[in-house]
């Protein structure tokens, strides 16, 4: 069984845990959140009425598209805004009585950032360590995912059994937990963001990806797999905080 460094571990901690020593220090996208609310408030923007584009409203608040959009979907799911596509982000009646934005746990990007050290060196131990049945396993979800392709709720399932069989092949089953624990974080917020920036082309590429995933993997090719993966997840990054 290869040595885990507990490098890896550690950051994973720090990027989902609360603060340390200070769980009363709310997460970004709350932060971010309370500013638009004062926005609001301060600037007058009335019930019905559209906030500034994101680009605008980004260098407004002096923060990125990914933490803009995490607190603009945790605004959303609080009813205090109403995200339409194509159209914009328009104020709603609750916002006037600036109710307090909830905690729903790790941002999106948070679990993505986490995913990106984690699970790059999964796949990594996964080339080293796979046996002809893991691979198979592996080759299973991939082939699951493309004949769901348009099932949304059977491909989403296809996708965790993906990255759970890759975890599984490293024959490591504190691996297969972390992996486990990092997906069950795609709560309310990752699920509102994929239903807002999941594209077809996304889709598609998501693919691909896995079977340059499987490929290395199947071939031992320790590194291509850990460069696979990163690109996979740097992918995903990349469409929802850009859209």
């Amino acid at each position: 069984m290869p040595h885990i460094s507990s490098g890896p571990f550690l950051l994973m901690k720090k990027i989902l845990a609360p603060q340390a020593g200070n769980t009363s220090e709310p997460r970004l996208y709350r932060l971010v959140a309370s500013r638009i609310q004062d926005l609001i408030r301060d600037e007058s923007i009335k019930a019905g009425e559209r906030l500034p584009a994101e680009r605008e409203l980004a260098a407004k608040l002096s923060v990125s598209r990914a933490s803009l959009r995490e607190a603009l979907i945790v605004l959303e799911l609080s009813g205090i805004v109403e995200v339409r596509g194509g159209s914009g982000v328009y104020v709603s009646e609750r916002a006037l009585a600036q109710p307090e934005v909830p905690e729903v746990g790790p941002g999106p990007f948070e679990v993505l950032a986490a995913r990106r050290v984690i699970e790059s060196e999964i796949a990594a131990i996964a080339a080293k360590m796979a046996t002809d049945s893991a691979i198979d396993a592996i080759l299973t979800a991939v082939q699951e995912m493309e004949r769901d392709h348009e099932d949304r709720t059977s491909n989403e399932l296809a996708d965790r059994n993906f990255h759970l069989a890759i975890a599984r092949a490293t024959g490591n089953t504190a691996l297969v937990g972390v992996t486990e624990y990092l997906w069950n974080q795609r709560g309310s917020l990752w699920h509102k963001l994929k239903e807002h920036f999941q594209t077809e082309e996304l889709r598609k590429t998501t693919l691909l990806d896995h079977r340059k995933v499987l490929e290395a993997i199947a071939s031992h090719d320790a590194a291509g797999a850990r460069q696979a993966m990163r690109a996979h997840l740097e992918r995903v990054t990349r469409t929802f905080s850009r859209g």
